[in-house]
């Protein structure tokens, strides 16, 4: 790893959009498994810290058309969302690699629910507790608790790849246990809609049928995870996802060179 970071002549640009960038240990552990992963595919890691509060639809091609690839990062709140939807947006219509975790992945299905459905009010039930397209919600039996705690998928939980995906590609295998930290989720009864339009659910879990990864037939690599694979991530195993990414953003960068 050290001699592969050290030797490494050539960089991959790749942007994070987030809300969190003045206080950027707050993405420590994705900022790591990018560079891990960008010293496994023999590249420097060039970060582009992205303020999601400050990106518009009038200065996003400024910000993100050098880039070789886009990461939108988690949290929570609305806060700064309307940027993240906007970075969704340019990558997937410019075929950039793009990689969404957590709120992240939520925020591409929403941007996909609006822009491409045309469901205008799509939304998460987290940003709009009233909304009738909530196409990011919280499963039925948690509607009910009250204690946001007690609303909380945590720790590891398995998923199921479907083969040719972007992700069974990335892992090869069929089955994985990733980690997750969040409260809401893809709303299944949207799956039908977004699935004839392209937008894809490569990984499920088996015990309940939730949507744990999204993918977009078509663009050269488009993938939103609901759990958290920098959690996993080390120097002797990268996680292979963001192998996979830091590698799809190299040949975006190739091919646009």
């Amino acid at each position: 790893f050290l001699t592969k970071m050290q030797n490494a002549k050539e960089i991959v640009k790749i942007g994070l959009v987030g809300k969190y960038v003045g206080l950027p240990d707050a993405y420590k552990s994705i900022i790591e498994s990018l560079i891990l992963a960008s010293a496994y595919n023999d590249r420097k890691l060039n970060l582009e810290l992205i303020n999601s509060e400050k990106l518009t639809a009038d200065n996003v091609a400024k910000k993100l058309s050098s880039l070789d690839g886009v990461l939108i990062a988690p949290g929570f709140g609305q806060r700064g969302v309307e940027g993240k939807f906007i970075a969704c947006k340019y990558a997937r219509e410019n075929n950039m690699p793009i990689l969404g975790i957590c709120l992240g992945m939520q925020c591409a299905t929403i941007e996909f629910a609006r822009n491409v459905l045309k469901i205008e009010n799509a939304t998460s039930r987290e940003f709009d507790t009233n909304t009738n397209n909530a196409v990011i919600d919280l499963m039925q039996e948690q509607k009910n608790v009250k204690n946001k705690g007690g609303t909380m998928r945590l720790g590891s939980y398995p998923c199921a790849l479907k083969q040719n995906s972007i992700s069974y590609n990335a892992y090869w295998k069929e089955q994985i246990n990733e980690r997750h930290r969040h409260r809401y989720e893809f709303n299944n009864d949207y799956l039908e809609r977004f699935e004839k339009a392209g937008m894809i659910a490569s990984g499920f879990n088996p015990e309940k049928g939730l949507v744990e990864i999204i993918e977009l037939k078509g663009h050269p690599w488009f993938v939103g995870v609901q759990f958290h694979p920098e959690y996993k991530s080390t120097i002797l195993h990268p996680h292979p996802l963001f192998v996979s990414f830091i590698n799809a953003a190299i040949q975006f960068r190739n091919k646009s060179i």
